[in-house]
């Protein structure tokens, strides 16, 4: 995940770009970092393609929150989130990356050379763009997420679900991703709670009933989330039933983990004047390949990723946008 800035009321194609600004001309352009970036950033570099990378208002994305990752090849040990990324990042710059803090605020795709504004204050010309720029996961906005993120809030079962072998978790939401969270839980997990704000589930009929036939997970129905408890690490969950309602009440259940799943939002709002996206906001590719409608820009990543979603997926993408990029200028 990266942060990137949002213009709103967008009237003509470049408006955000003022004459006055300083410009600069890169041959390839990479937005956002992650391992998505990095890697575009290490096999662009070693194809002496010089890339100008903007790592965005968090370097590293979402990993950067990830205590622990034991499921990517080459770690036998795990390794930290904050720890691959500084590896990744120390492998790219070797290779020649022009690494930079700072976030993209504006793009114009309407003709090469392409036009991205940088801190709202400076324009890059670039001959090709890959945008890893991710995506963020979508929570509740209580304070005790921030607070035990990384000690039992996660946003990524798949990521995380290994380190509750055996235990007590919670899944937040009602639709596919919150009942395919559920399920994966459930063959680690000794139980799961699936908290649901209303008295039916929004999943597909088939994944609602796995759910119900599933003997370990049980359905906390018209249940919302006032907030989490432990010391120093999640130990429960205090929450509202029948809110608004007569029979209203307060519970309080004892979980190990707690897991949201009620989307993400790709960081995709300022290329959606030029690019195609989905209904969620995707970036949509050429199959197999990172090439957008806009020949000459890339995506990879979680940006255009809606369902894998991992460190080693976003990666192996990372490398076809920046082998699809060399190729595009190969032939110009």
């Amino acid at each position: 995940m990266a942060l990137f800035g949002k213009i709103e009321n967008l009237e003509t194609p470049g408006d955000n770009i003022k004459e006055d600004m300083e410009t600069e001309k890169v041959k390839v352009l990479i937005i956002g970092s992650g391992p998505a970036g990095y890697t575009a950033a290490i096999y662009a570099a070693r194809a002496n393609l010089s890339p100008v990378m903007y790592e965005g208002m968090q370097p590293g994305g979402q990993l950067t929150t990830t205590t622990e990752v034991e499921n990517f090849p080459g770690y036998p040990k795990g390794i930290t989130g904050p720890e691959m990324m500084t590896d990744l990042k120390e492998q790219a710059a070797r290779f020649g990356t022009d690494i930079r803090f700072g976030y993209a605020s504006g793009a114009d795709f309407s003709q090469r050379p392409f036009k991205v504004t940088v801190d709202a204050n400076k324009v890059i010309e670039a001959e090709s763009v890959i945008i890893a720029t991710g995506a963020t996961a979508k929570y509740l906005g209580l304070e005790d997420e921030q607070k035990y993120a990384g000690s039992g809030v996660s946003a990524c079962a798949t990521c995380d679900g290994f380190f509750y072998r055996g235990k007590t978790v919670g899944v937040v939401g009602g639709g596919d991703t919150a009942a395919e969270e559920a399920m994966y839980l459930a063959g680690l997990a000794e139980k799961v709670y699936l908290i649901v704000r209303r008295d039916e589930l929004r999943a597909s009929k088939v994944m609602q009933q796995r759910v119900i036939d599933t003997p370990n997970i049980e359905i906390l129905w018209k249940h919302q989330t006032l907030g989490l408890f432990g010391n120093g690490v999640v130990e429960g969950a205090t929450l509202v039933k029948n809110k608004g309602e007569a029979d209203e009440k307060e519970v309080k259940v004892e979980m190990d983990g707690f897991f949201l799943a009620i989307g993400h939002s790709p960081n995709s709002d300022i290329f959606k004047d030029y690019l195609n996206t989905d209904d969620v906001g995707y970036i949509q590719t050429e199959a197999n390949t990172s090439k957008t409608n806009v020949e000459g820009v890339f995506a990879c990543g979680d940006v255009m990723d809606n369902q894998y979603r991992q460190a080693i997926t976003a990666a192996g993408s990372g490398c076809k946008a920046a082998m699809d990029a060399e190729r595009f200028l190969s032939e110009q």
